[in-house]
């Protein structure tokens, strides 16, 4: 019996992705579908990185073309690629760099760091080539979280080779001062020592570059937002109100400067007990959610106090490399597929499909 080609194409256009919500046909999707004979030989490419989801993705579109008529074998390959997206009107992308991610917070100590440590090893983890820069220029703590001793050299005399931690490419001003030196930086020197840490470190080909940003809204920030071609932005909160003041003033800085706000994280939703499991919301309940609903944004997720995250962090090993396959870790990983996803569905940066038109004089 021959296989119905247009029978195979309406069923894996009702293949639903578990993790987009949507047919595996959309975007590039289903890139390759070769019948040879009894056999169907199929190539699905995902816009995110999914390594984990790769088995369930396989096994939904195996059942459902089990029900083809003629088909008595199937080999279902499952890939991702990373495009680059659009950045602010005027930016262009960095080289080597095909989205940059900026995780910020209206405050201080709501775990944004912690956070953006978590992510970055959560992609990687996930398949992605990643990167982060730490612009928490008065508080670098990227190093200490990642675990990461030494100094960036450089080979041409002109840009850094970033230092390596779980994986992930790390550049700080933390690096290049002493662990005990305060940055005694004003706010013009300091932005741009951060965008030259920015421009000036050889980044190798990363999918997504995370920029761990300084807390506030103030001049340092604002100008980052308009300097950095950013593709989007994540926002870390506690969900008390005094931090959703905060991070209400952070989503409209990213929002009047054209950046796309890809979400919002509560983190320190709820303080777990290490010895009984309890759990007990010390900070407030549903900030986060509330603050998403009121400016239409999305809601990634909620992250606890948890005592590990804490220790994990301080000792260099964050909780996606310490405790890979933990409820905490899986967290962390189900909210950075949803950023990445967030992301693909973005516009995409055409720039380097057009030819450079140069005009002279003849």
């Amino acid at each position: 019996m021959i296989i119905d080609r247009a029978q195979v194409d309406a069923v894996l256009s009702s293949v639903i992705d578990p993790n987009t919500g949507k047919p595996v046909t959309v975007g590039k999707g289903v890139c390759n579908v070769e019948i040879d004979g009894d056999t169907i030989s199929i190539k699905i490419v995902l816009g995110y990185p999914a390594q984990s989801q790769y088995s369930s993705i396989i096994a939904h579109v195996e059942q459902a073309l089990r029900a083809v008529q003629g088909v008595a074998h199937l080999r279902v390959e499952v890939s991702h690629q990373i495009r680059a997206h659009v950045v602010q009107s005027g930016l262009h992308l960095l080289p080597n760099v095909r989205n940059i991610i900026a995780v910020a917070s209206g405050k201080g100590g709501v775990g944004k760091s912690t956070t953006a440590a978590n992510l970055a090893l959560a992609l990687t983890d996930e398949g992605a080539s990643v990167g982060i820069l730490d612009a928490d220029i008065y508080g670098p703590s990227q190093p200490a979280i990642l675990g990461i001793v030494g100094r960036p050299v450089s080979e041409d005399g002109k840009t850094m080779i970033p230092l390596e931690g779980h994986g992930v490419q790390t550049n700080s001003i933390g690096f290049l001062v002493e662990q005990d030196q305060p940055i005694m930086w004003r706010g013009p020197m300091a932005t741009s020592a951060l965008e030259q840490l920015l421009r000036q470190t050889n980044w190798r080909d990363l999918d997504y570059l995370i920029i761990d940003m300084p807390p506030g809204t103030g001049d340092i920030q604002i100008t980052l937002s308009k300097r950095i071609p950013l593709t989007g932005a994540v926002i870390v909160t506690t969900p008390q109100d005094i931090a959703l003041i905060d991070a209400r003033r952070s989503l409209k800085m990213f929002t009047n400067i054209g950046v796309p706000v890809l979400g919002i994280i509560e983190n320190m939703s709820a303080y777990i007990c290490s010895q009984c499991g309890y759990a007990e919301s010390i900070f407030g309940d549903g900030g986060g959610k509330r603050l998403c609903e009121q400016y239409s944004v999305p809601f990634l997720g909620s992250l606890p106090l948890d005592l590990n995250i804490r220790e994990h962090a301080d000792a260099g090993y964050p909780t996606v490399v310490s405790d890979p396959h933990g409820r905490i870790s899986n967290l962390y990983r189900d909210i950075a597929r949803q950023i990445a996803i967030r992301i693909e569905a973005l516009s995409r940066d055409m720039s380097s499909k057009f030819p450079a038109i140069i005009v002279q004089n003849t």
